[in-house]
Formats: structure tokens, C-alpha cells, sequence
């Protein structure tokens, strides 16, 4: 891809916190998702949580069409005067917020069972694989068109996870005590008409941070229209052949299958088996706690050891604590938030690098075929992602349903034994999988990310 330098304002505080707005937005939907989904379907919809993990899984399907799809549309959109892929921003903000609100109809809970299923799954396709695809692939790729400086890079994807971690602050931490109550028999229960008000807040607020994100953010490294014809074939057979990209998918699929799993059986290990929602916010408000501290010293960390490296020994904490907190399967609320939140470092180190460590890849690529194709290789990775949310919720649908989990059955002895079981085992696997895949399958440590950095100044004539 030819690409040119214009003279723009310098890169700046005004970028890293136009890009942070950005993942602010996607999390607004995202997280929301992951986290209350399920939850509101198997216990106000009356849904199987096997069901709500297949549909989940299922999606994913259209998504390796849709995500690919989108990125070769940013790649072969001509630029215009904010470049080529902020514009998408702007135009998808308003129907990925509309979508996301759409999911969460509890004024359909009363329908038949077939109707709330398809409903389910037509807001949940309309979401994920056409609204956010639309959205989330322009914005990724944008961070190698902000600044093409590996150092620079390493910011954005801090201050990406830092709103990735405001985002989880209002979900995870805020909204578990507005939409969970007391019943009659002092059983913590999930309200679908609160948890719909919390759904259109939400995406009020998605809406918002993202307009943010376009006004604030300039593309710098200029990168003209891609002419060549597409052919899938080639992207198979490029992407097999690509040991960096494979790495980062694998990483990426692993992570979120830790990251999301934990995040999503909260809404059942806290009130089911704890009783406390307290705990819950308290957790993940613990965990933004973590994330802002490390985000003001990762750039230098990373820079120092790698990040490669240095997310590899997050993924070891993580399943360290997890295995631990199996173990001792411990009644006491705070013990298990104590666990939670050590291994809560495996996923804030890799989130916090992961943004740059994506943009490694695609200069890596650069460096060995001349080419360059930011929207493409990073559609390939959210397809990843994707894929990563999917086994998450398919796997924890199926292993709920397993133990006996409903609606009816959430609080008996044996169904909240296997729920922690489930949480910590599961993410306990992905960490230890994950770390695995960065040390094995991920070519590009610390020495070879300068060495491509350097091919590529020397190209460009820095």
C-alpha cells in the first residue's frame, strides 16, 4: 500500500485521549454483552444458557465473513479529509448503540419461547456481526494511521485498555448494584426492566464517546486505496503463512476466553454462590484500580523487556491465582475477590499491550512482502477476538447447563458448587493455553519488533 506523510499537528495527549474515547464506546455494547447477556436471557427470558452460548458461538460463523468483508472495505475506501477509517465512526455510532438497546426487550419476556429466541438471536447478529464489525474494525485499524512510532503505538493501546477500563468501571462496577435486588426470600435477583434502562444509558453514552474519539483523533500516516483484487484464497494462504498473525490470533482467541468467562459467570458466582453483589462491584472496580496503575508505567516496562515477554508472565499470575482460589474453594467472598484480582493482572498487562502488539504485526508483514494491509490483518484479529467471546459464552452456556443451572435451580448447593468450578477452571485453562501461544507461536519478541521498526524508517527515509 503506497502511503505518504502530510504535515499534521504533532501526536499528542489530544490523540491518546480522542483513541482511549474510542474503546470507552465499543465497551459501552461490549462489555455490556459479556457481561449481563447471558444473564438476562437465562434468568429473564427464561432462555436456556446452552441456547444463549450456541446463538453466541453461531454468530461467530457470519462474523468470519463479515469482519473480513469490512476490512477490505476500509482498505479500499478512498481517504478522505480525516482519512480513511475515522469516517466509519461516525457514520456506525448511532446503529451499533440502537442495536446493542434492542437487545435487551424485556418487554418481550412474556412472548412465546420461539419468538424470544429468534429475537435474541436476529438483535444479536444485527449487533456484533454488521453494527460493531462496522465500527470496531475502522477503529482498530486507525492506530497504525495515527502515528507510525512503535513507542507512540504502545500509548494508544494503553490508553485504549484505559477506556476499555472506564468503560468497565460504569458496567461492572456501577451497574451490578442498580440492576441485581433482593427477592422476598432474600435471594439476589436480576431485574430486566433496570437492566433495560441500563442498556439505553449505555448506548446514550457509547454515542457520545464515540463523536469524541472522530473530533479529537488526526491520521497522520496517509494510506491510499488498495486497487487489488481480493481473493480469498490468497487471504487463507497469507494468513497460514503469517507465524506472527497466527500468534496474535491464538493469543487474542485465549485471552478473552480467560478474560470473558471471568467476567461473565460474576454475574453468577457473586449473587449465586456468595450472595453478594457487593463483591462484585468491589472486584471489578479492583480491577480498573489495577489497570490505570499499570497503564502509567507499561510503556516503559514494555519498552524495556517487551511485550511479548512481559504478557507472557501476566498469563502465568493469572492462572496461578485461579488454580489457587480452585483449590482452597474457599465461602469467604473477600478471599475469592483477593484471587480474582491477582489474576486479574494477566489480562490487564496483555490488554494493555495487546493494541501495539497488533500493530507489530502488521509492520511485520510489511517488512517481508512490501505490502501493507491494516483493515485486513486487523479484521483477521477481531474475527479472533470474536471467537474468543464465543468459546467463552458457549463453553460457559454449555458447562451451566451442564451443572443444572436455571432459573429455577440458581441457588441449590450443587448448581452454585459447580459455578465456581466453572469460574475458576475455565479462565484458569486460557491463561495457561495463553501463555503457551505467546511463547511458541509469537515470533515477535522485543529484539525483532526494533529490528522491524528500524527496516521500516529506513524504507519511509526517516
Amino acid at each position: 500500500m503506497n502511503r505518504q506523510e502530510t504535515k499534521e499537528a504533532p501526536f499528542g495527549m489530544r490523540d491518546r485521549l480522542g483513541y482511549m474515547f474510542g474503546d470507552f464506546g465499543n465497551d459501552f455494547t461490549f462489555l455490556l454483552s459479556s457481561m449481563f447477556l447471558m444473564k438476562f436471557y437465562t434468568d429473564v427470558m427464561g432462555v436456556s444458557a446452552a441456547v444463549v452460548g450456541a446463538m453466541m458461538m453461531i454468530a461467530r460463523v457470519v462474523d468470519a465473513f463479515s469482519d473480513v468483508t469490512m476490512g477490505q472495505i476500509c482498505d479500499r475506501c478512498r481517504p478522505g479529509k480525516k482519512g480513511k477509517f475515522a469516517p466509519w465512526i461516525r457514520r456506525m455510532c448511532g446503529p451499533v448503540a440502537l442495536a446493542s438497546f434492542l437487545m435487551y426487550a424485556v418487554w418481550f419476556k412474556d412472548m412465546p419461547m420461539g419468538f424470544k429466541i429468534f429475537w435474541m438471536f436476529f438483535t444479536y447478529l444485527l449487533w456484533g456481526s454488521i453494527c460493531y464489525t462496522g465500527i470496531n474494525i475502522p477503529y482498530g485499524s486507525m492506530a497504525s494511521a495515527i502515528t507510525a512510532d512503535p513507542k507512540e503505538r504502545t500509548s494508544l493501546s494503553s490508553f485504549r485498555t484505559i477506556g476499555a477500563t472506564l468503560a468497565n468501571t460504569v458496567i461492572g462496577v456501577v451497574l451490578p448494584l442498580i440492576v441485581y435486588y433482593e427477592d422476598a426470600q432474600g435471594n439476589t435477583v436480576f431485574s430486566g426492566s433496570r437492566m433495560m434502562t441500563a442498556a439505553l444509558l449505555c448506548s446514550v453514552g457509547a454515542i457520545i464517546c464515540y463523536l469524541l474519539c472522530y473530533h479529537m483523533t488526526t491520521e497522520r500516516v496517509k494510506m491510499e486505496k488498495t486497487a487489488e483484487k481480493f481473493s480469498f484464497k490468497e487471504l487463507i494462504r497469507t494468513t497460514i503463512s503469517n507465524r506472527a498473525l497466527i500468534g496474535i490470533v491464538a493469543a487474542a482467541l485465549l485471552l478473552l476466553l480467560a478474560q470473558l468467562t471471568l467476567s461473565g459467570m460474576g454475574n453468577y458466582i457473586y449473587p449465586n454462590y456468595f450472595g453478594n453483589r457487593e463483591a462484585m462491584s468491589t472486584a471489578n472496580m479492583g480491577v480498573t484500580v489495577i489497570t490505570l496503575a499499570l497503564s502509567t508505567v507499561i510503556v516503559n516496562i514494555s519498552g524495556k523487556y517487551g511485550r511479548k515477554e512481559l504478557a507472557g508472565v501476566g498469563a502465568a499470575v493469572g492462572a496461578i491465582a485461579l488454580i489457587a482460589a480452585f483449590i482452597l474453594h474457599t465461602k469467604n467472598v473477600w478471599v475469592f475477590v483477593a484471587l480474582y484480582l491477582i489474576s486479574s493482572l494477566g489480562t490487564a498487562i496483555f490488554n494493555l499491550v495487546c493494541w501495539a502488539m497488533i500493530t507489530d504485526v502488521i509492520d511485520d508483514a510489511e517488512v517481508r512482502t512490501g505490502k501493507r494491509s491494516d483493515g485486513t490483518i486487523y479484521a483477521v484479529y477481531s474475527f479472533a477476538r470474536k471467537l474468543g467471546q464465543a468459546a467463552s459464552s458457549g463453553l460457559t452456556g454449555g458447562l451451566l447447563t451442564m451443572v443444572g443451572y436455571s432459573a429455577a435451580t440458581a441457588f441449590e448447593p450443587q448448581v452454585v458448587d459447580g459455578i465456581y468450578n466453572i469460574t475458576c477452571l475455565v479462565p484458569a485453562a486460557g491463561f495457561i493455553l495463553l501463555a503457551l501461544a505467546l511463547k511458541f507461536l509469537y515470533p515477535l519478541d522485543k529484539k525483532q519488533v526494533e529490528k522491524n521498526a528500524k527496516i521500516l524508517r529506513e524504507k519511509r527515509g526517516e
